[in-house]
């Protein structure tokens, strides 16, 4: 008797968070902004012992993120970012001006994100597609260009528009231990959230016989 081979189940459809991830490197970039909060409230509202605890927090990270492999250049950009904030803090004698990059980086992510979309090159089908090393096919399937344009607006106020309301008003307010507490609420959960969103509606979009994000479909 002839065995009959066995039918493989037709693979499911890949998530996005499965493919962006990037959860550790969200937790590690809240590390040095809560070190500010902590050192500058221990300290009696010391700017300086808060950028000295950031950076050596962030030092602390850098060396833990080479052991385990990450890259030297992505570790000397987060130090760098966690220095420049340290120092405009110092310069400007206001606290909260340590968290005024992470505003103005946001405020440039949301203005980007609506552009790319605007433009029909939406930046979430950019990120997937070098991940996926498709460079960009993915524009030339129509049912992708529109389900990846739908789901980068979800970036766009899910989250950067988002940050920037609320680093915004706590930064003119001069609300420094809440800017803290927000910088850590609105960096891994509510990326993981946008990621969860996001992926939502980009396979809501796409048609139901669609294959997948792996496998973009030339126009009929």
């Amino acid at each position: 008797m002839t065995d009959t081979p066995a039918t493989e189940p037709a693979p499911g459809r890949e998530s996005l968070a499965s493919l962006l991830g990037g959860r550790k490197g969200a937790i590690d970039a809240t590390l040095p902004p809560v070190a500010f909060v902590a050192g500058w409230l221990v300290a009696d509202s010391s700017i300086g012992w808060g950028a000295a605890t950031a950076i050596a927090v962030s030092i602390a990270v850098g060396a833990f993120r080479l052991l385990r492999g990450d890259k030297a250049r992505a570790v000397v950009v987060s130090l760098a970012a966690v220095v420049v904030a340290a120092l405009i803090a110092l310069r400007t004698g206001r606290a909260q001006d340590f968290f005024l990059i992470q505003l103005l980086s946001n405020v440039a992510s949301a203005l980007a994100w609506a552009t790319s979309i605007v433009v029909r090159w939406p930046l979430l089908g950019v990120v997937v597609g070098l991940v996926l090393g498709q460079k960009t096919r993915w524009r030339r399937d129509p049912a992708l260009l529109r389900a990846y344009s739908r789901a980068s607006w979800v970036w766009v106020f899910g989250q950067y528009t988002l940050r920037v309301a609320v680093f915004g008003a706590l930064w003119w307010a001069g609300e420094v231990v809440a800017l803290g507490i927000a910088r850590t609420v609105l960096s891994w959960p509510l990326v993981a959230l946008t990621v969860a969103v996001s992926g939502w509606v980009l396979h809501r979009t796409l048609p139901s016989g669609h294959p997948g994000l792996r496998h973009p479909q030339p126009p009929e």
